[in-house]
């Protein structure tokens, strides 16, 4: 029984450091930067709506039409570099299967603009 305990000693400091560690970390951020919250620091800023009430408010709809948006210039841009370095390889199957992605996108882009996702308040 002592074997086995001492093979699990090493896990328990191992444990007890990252414990100390994170405590340390949280302790030194209230030492190093007293927490003074301020109605700039608690206004809405992201997702639209005001921080600190009920967890289950209802979110609105342009944040999740925003995050719709981003995704779709963002796998635009990642599939359009490695597509246009490797068009002379891929052919006229690339060429036109990178086409129907495109398509894809500009349907998602055209659903953004008509939900009025592009229009800022």
């Amino acid at each position: 029984m002592k074997d086995l305990l001492r093979e699990y000693l090493p896990i328990l400091i191992f444990l007890g450091i990252a414990i100390g560690v994170a405590g340390g970390a949280v302790i030194a951020s209230y030492i190093i930067a007293p927490q003074r919250p301020d109605p700039e620091k608690d206004s809405a800023y992201e997702c639209g709506f005001e921080a600190f009430e009920d967890a289950r408010v209802r979110f609105d709809v342009r944040y999740y039409l925003v995050a719709i948006l981003f995704i779709i210039f963002d796998l635009e841009v990642a599939f359009l570099f490695p597509w246009a370095i490797t068009l002379g390889k891929i052919g006229m199957f690339g060429f036109w299967s990178m086409m129907v992605f495109l398509i894809i996108l500009t349907i998602g882009f055209i659903y953004e603009w008509k939900k009025g996702a592009l229009e800022w308040e």
